[in-house]
């Protein structure tokens, strides 16, 4: 299969720099914003994406659409993507990058595909690819070598199988260990703030375990406008944990913190509008604040 043309749901955080990756390959890349939020415009404007307008029309003039976005929102996407391939009767390639369960993939893959269309199921690991940071695309199922194609120096495409699902159960297990620890971190962090003994914590910590706390306090200030998105991500591990026979209690833990960071004034901010100078430190100070005021 050879692309030419690549759709993108949607140009989020992630999502913008990933196409921004795509383009500079000499892709034609097209987004749809019909309904979109006014950052997500922003976003896609700042990309020099081509916005067609529907789902419908970006089905109609790709080769390939690419979801990343809230994994909350995944299987919706899947079901518009599904009504676009059946008005249309296009039958391209949907590969769903978000942070889902394996058993979400595979519902995702059967509504893409009695729609006519075929299925890929990636998962991203890394940080947005930007500056000289460099993102990892992981993909598995039939054919999963054409989205080779998309690769360049920041943006590497690993094939995991041609079984549907895993490259999704690897970004499960990474992202379980990668945010649940920072979840862990920083509840400790919150706790100890409020117990009035952070300051002999971190006296203790330093002793054996200084690299994890700056790694932790340097995660804070970042994890904070992408709690909200976070949210549903833990909720699709625990699934994944308990369909493999462990206890799903831990990550539905995680997604009770991430909740409790996104109501905050912190957890309203953009990746893009934050406080840059904000430490880890002010993080947890305003988060121990939030948790007293009853927030």
């Amino acid at each position: 299969m050879k692309i030419e043309k690549v759709g993108f749901i949607t140009p989020g955080d992630m999502g913008q720099a990933v196409a921004m990756q795509i383009k500079a390959r000499g892709f034609t890349v097209c987004t749809a914003l019909d309904k979109r939020s006014e950052r997500s415009k922003k976003l896609a404007r700042e990309a020099g994406l081509t916005d067609v307008g529907s789902i419908e029309r970006l089905v109609t003039e790709c080769d390939i659409v690419l979801s990343v976005m809230n994994p909350g929102s995944a299987v919706d996407f899947a079901r518009d993507a599904a009504s676009a391939l059946r008005s249309t009767g296009r039958k391209i390639l949907i590969a769903d990058c978000n942070a889902v369960s394996p058993d979400t993939v595979h519902e995702i893959a059967g509504i893409i595909e009695k729609a006519g269309g075929r299925f890929l199921d990636g998962g991203i690991i890394g940080s947005p690819p930007r500056g000289t940071t460099k993102t990892n695309l992981y993909v598995s199922g039939p054919g999963a070598t054409d989205l080779e194609q998309l690769a360049g120096p920041q943006l590497k495409v690993h094939v995991v199988s041609e079984r549907i699902a895993d490259a999704s159960a690897l970004k499960m297990c990474y992202g379980a260990i990668n945010k649940g620890m920072q979840a862990l971190w920083l509840d400790i962090m919150i706790a100890a703030q409020r117990l009035g003994v952070d300051g002999l914590l971190e006296q203790q910590l330093r002793q054996g375990r200084s690299e994890l706390y700056d790694w932790a306090h340097g995660q804070f200030p970042v994890l904070t406008p992408k709690a909200y998105r976070w949210v549903p991500e833990m909720i699709e591990i625990s699934k994944t944990l308990g369909t493999s026979g462990v206890t799903p209690k831990v990550f539905q833990g995680a997604a009770d913190i991430y909740a409790f960071v996104a109501a905050t004034p912190l957890g309203k901010e953009t990746p893009e509008n934050r406080d840059k100078s904000r430490t880890g430190k002010d993080v947890v100070r305003m988060l121990a604040e939030a948790r007293a005021a009853g927030k």
